[in-house]
């Protein structure tokens, strides 16, 4: 029989506060993240702007002579897990080790160490050619890293890995570690993701794919999904982080219980290298099995944390795929990277964040920004624009897709 998993804690460092009960807060609020780009001269690009992490201090987390090991990813990844473990009540030296070799980490990123990799190289090509490279260079950028300092860290032994699907990444990495646990093979599992893409090399590629957003004279409303006018994503950074854990080794601990996650669904588009399928293929069958898994019916479904980057194909190509699944149902829809910007591979975990807390407080966040709906949108769908609504939320999927076709649906519900 398989087991029961329960979301028993929540770290986050996002563009809209540091905590969880900051972020959230701005949430509900409405509140945009964007802001002239402050970590490198952007003049020179098409967009100049961005939804930055403020006033992060890794040296609440970290002794400062460590930080040098750790890219910025890495240190979001720590400071969001740190978090989520002190939430869930977890105190892991008080464990016998035994204890630890059943708990895990998976923890995902689409990017990487990108800023490392690419300051190295900006500092060897300046030099005199001969290979100079600073000894944490390799173990800074590997998309691996994250997830193999947090087991470091606190000595857990469990299953560790690091998931890389683009910017679906972390809503797999959630969706793998609940299937750790429903298999008997871990009792506890961190899960989520992190990057800190805001980089020359990241705007510059992302602007060459014209992929972001160019309203430099209004960036704050420039994430504006769904919208007629919408002109593509605003890029972000940041990390979520949430404590999966085993249904009666939660109740045993008298840990708090935020949500249950019920189901999820992975599948491909199988379409094109960076666009959503036209028809919302890998949606379709992210969501129907998501909730064939939870054993829920589209009815019971009551809110939607879509993908919604503010892009012209692959926002229309999702409310085809949730038309097509869920019909002419109420279900709430909103598009939070209207506020926090495109995490890309740390998305799914910030945005599962927002799922758990949807249930937890009875809330459906806005999607703001969108003032002109696209004429192309499915008629009948209930999209939540401007403000947030109060209402009971017992099931939510969150949808995240990646370049490459990947898709990834969590099912939440309430416990």
């Amino acid at each position: 029989m398989m087991k029961r998993v329960v979301i028993t804690g929540l770290g986050a460092i996002t563009p809209l506060g540091n905590s969880v009960d900051e972020f959230w807060k701005n949430i509900v609020a409405g509140k945009s993240a964007a802001g002239p780009i402050t970590k490198f001269d952007s003049e020179k690009f098409k967009t100049h702007f961005a939804c930055e992490v403020k006033g992060f201090d890794i040296e609440q987390y970290l002794d400062k002579k460590e930080v040098k090991k750790y890219d910025l990813f890495t240190q979001y990844a720590i400071a969001a897990s740190d978090q989520a473990i002190k939430d869930a009540g977890l105190n892991f030296d008080s464990m016998d080790e035994a204890d630890r070799y059943d708990i895990g980490v998976i923890w995902a990123t689409g990017n990487g160490g990108i800023g490392t990799f690419e300051s190295q190289l900006k500092e060897f090509n300046t030099g005199d050619g001969v290979p100079r490279f600073n000894p944490y260079f390799i173990p800074k950028m590997i998309v691996d890293i994250a997830a193999g300092v947090i087991s470091i860290r606190h000595q857990l032994h469990g299953p560790n890995y690091c998931t890389v699907s683009a910017c679906a990444s972390s809503n797999t990495a959630i969706i793998s570690a609940f299937d750790t646990i429903r298999l008997g093979k871990a009792t506890i599992m961190i899960a989520g993701g992190s990057e800190a893409a805001i980089t020359e090399a990241s705007v510059g590629g992302f602007n060459s794919a014209q992929a972001l957003s160019k309203n430099n004279e209004n960036p704050q409303e420039a994430s504006r999904p769904f919208d007629k006018g919408r002109d593509g994503f605003v890029i972000g950074e940041g990390a979520g982080a949430l404590i999966l854990e085993e249904l009666e080794h939660a109740l045993k601990r008298g840990a708090t219980i935020y949500a249950e996650l019920a189901g999820g669904g992975m599948a491909a588009d199988a379409y094109h290298l960076t666009g959503t399928h036209p028809e919302g293929l890998g949606a379709v069958l992210g969501m129907r099995k998501a909730m064939a898994e939870a054993g829920i019916e589209a009815s019971e479904v009551d809110y939607i944390n879509a993908h919604a980057t503010s892009t012209g194909i692959g926002d229309i190509s999702e409310l085809v795929g949730i038309k097509k699944v869920f019909g002419d149902l109420p279900v709430a829809i909103s598009g939070t990277k209207s506020m926090t910007g495109h995490l890309l591979g740390a998305a799914g975990a910030v945005e599962s964040i927002i799922s758990v807390l949807a249930i937890k407080n009875g809330v459906i966040p806005p999607t703001i920004n969108t003032t002109d709906l696209d004429e192309d949108i499915p008629i009948g769908l209930n999209i939540v624009l401007g403000e947030a609504v109060f209402q009971n939320v017992d099931y939510v999927l969150n949808n995240t897709f990646g370049f490459g076709g990947h898709t990834a649906s969590s099912l939440f519900k309430k416990y």
